[in-house]
Order: C-alpha cells, then structure tokens, then sequence
C-alpha cells in the first residue's frame, strides 16, 4: 500500500482504495498494521488511539470477535494527501449469538507523503443485523463470492 504516495490522482487513488481493501481482508493485524505510519493517528467509532502496538492490539481483538468477515471499500473522494472512502463488511458477531452483521461505515484517510503511509484514519460505522435475528439472510458477502462483484445498490450507499 505504500507504493502508491501522494499527490493522488483518481487512478492512484482507486488503487490504493483497493490495496487497502485486499489487506484487511487477509485479517492479519501485524500485516495491516505495517501500512501505517508507526505514530499513526486512529479514530475507529468511539476508540481513540496512536501506534503500531496499539493498531494491531485493535485489529486482533476486532477480528477475535468478527468470525467470517468480508470487506468492500470504495473510493468516495480523493485531495492531494487525502482519501475519503465508503465501506460495507459482513460478519459473525462471535460475542452476541454468532449474528450476522453488516457495517456500513466512511473512513478519512490521510498519508505521508514521503512514505505513502497512512498517518491518520478515522472510521465512522453503523452495525445492522442482517436477515431474522441476524440469521444472515440477505447475506451479500456469501461464501465464495468475490466482494467485488456484488453489486451494492444506491439505497445502501
């Protein structure tokens, strides 16, 4: 992900909108965590925090509880240093009843520019159950679909 450093263009942008979403897709915390800057800045909902250790404590606990996650980013907007994106994930709430949930959620990207890290995320997301007591009906992230090809439609965007 740090490859592609600013200034962004729409293309180079996409690009690392996509290299993000393939990343945390792999659930791994450590890996995840080596795409941002070691003092990176993270606001995720209402947990506030800075720092390699404390962003892979983050992810690992996360993806202790979200069994069978499956994550979607798109390019929402794009400056010179900064992206702005929309996302959807899916998962299995291991701490209420294994439930189905989806986050639909934006994120404020910002990056180093000598690096290509990100120096600052902020997260904003809003939970859901999906299907009857969040038996998963309606699921878009099925197993074995490619979340690229899923077509999200405009009322969830």
């Amino acid at each position: 992900m740090a490859n592609v450093k600013p200034p962004f263009t729409e293309e180079t942008a996409r690009s690392k909108v996509k290299v993000a979403q393939n990343l945390w897709n792999t659930q791994d915390p450590a890996r995840v965590a080596q795409a941002y800057t070691p003092n990176c800045i993270w606001r995720n909902r209402t947990s506030f925090f800075s720092g390699t250790e404390a962003i892979t404590a983050f992810l690992t606990a996360k993806w202790n509880r979200e069994a069978n996650y499956r994550l979607r980013k798109e390019l929402f907007s794009f400056t010179d240093d900064r992206i702005a994106v929309q996302f959807w994930y899916e998962y299995q709430d291991k701490e209420d009843e294994m439930q189905w949930k989806r986050c639909y959620g934006l994120e404020d990207w910002t990056f180093d520019r000598e690096t290509g890290k990100m120096r600052k995320r902020m997260m904003s997301g809003n939970d859901i159950l999906i299907g009857p007591n969040g038996n998963g009906e309606g699921r878009w992230f099925v197993d074995g679909a490619d979340v690229e090809d899923v077509v999200i439609g405009e009322e969830h965007w």
